[in-house]
């Protein structure tokens, strides 16, 4: 129903943005990183996906159609529901989450609140096969990933400068001390 919002951004809280269009606030939930690229008053570019229930209408909002994608796969799981989904995707780069899926690495899956070992096997086992990435791609796991994000991190680095610092390296250099010192560089710049 409604598949992309552009608007300014009004409002941004801990779970939502309110994004204004025609002098109607539309209160959208988003991702961390979503939400820390966007500054009240700035132009926003959101796709979305509308959650009908019975006692609410809620809206998602994607910088990307590859996560909106990756998000409606997750719920389409029985068990997971959207806010679930969303911290899924707080997790890692859609690209990393996909190659743990690809290879059936569930350690960091469940450290997602709403999701045990079950939920992540049963995650693996239905979106094996959907999300196109096969296993020769698996030279950075997402548990490297993780850890260069957070390393990052710690050194001051907002989440989304490092993952796109580290989506930039040369995906020949698999060691996470090697990455981060390239992604270091690549944030120097």
């Amino acid at each position: 129903m409604i598949s992309k919002i552009e608007g300014i951004v009004w409002d941004t809280n801990v779970k939502f943005l309110t994004v204004g269009v025609g002098g109607i606030g539309f209160k959208i939930y988003t991702t961390a990183e979503t939400k820390e690229v966007s500054q009240n008053g700035n132009k926003i570019s959101l796709f979305t996906h509308l959650v009908v229930r019975e006692d609410a209408l809620d809206l998602y909002g994607f910088l990307t159609e590859e996560e909106l994608q990756f998000f409606e796969m997750i719920i389409s799981i029985s068990g997971i529901g959207p806010k679930t989904a969303v911290n899924v995707l707080n997790i890692s780069s859609v690209t990393a989450l996909k190659r743990a899926i690809s290879t059936g690495d569930t350690s960091h899956l469940t450290k997602v609140s709403g999701i045990g070992k079950k939920i992540a096997e049963k995650m693996v086992l239905e979106l094996k096969d959907k999300v196109g990435i096969s296993g020769d791609e698996n030279d950075i796991s997402l548990r490297d990933e993780i850890d260069a994000i957070e390393a990052l991190k710690a050194l001051g680095y907002n989440p989304k400068d490092a993952r796109d610092a580290l989506r930039d390296v040369d995906k020949t250099i698999t060691k996470t001390g090697d990455r981060i010192k390239a992604a270091l560089k690549i944030l120097g710049k």
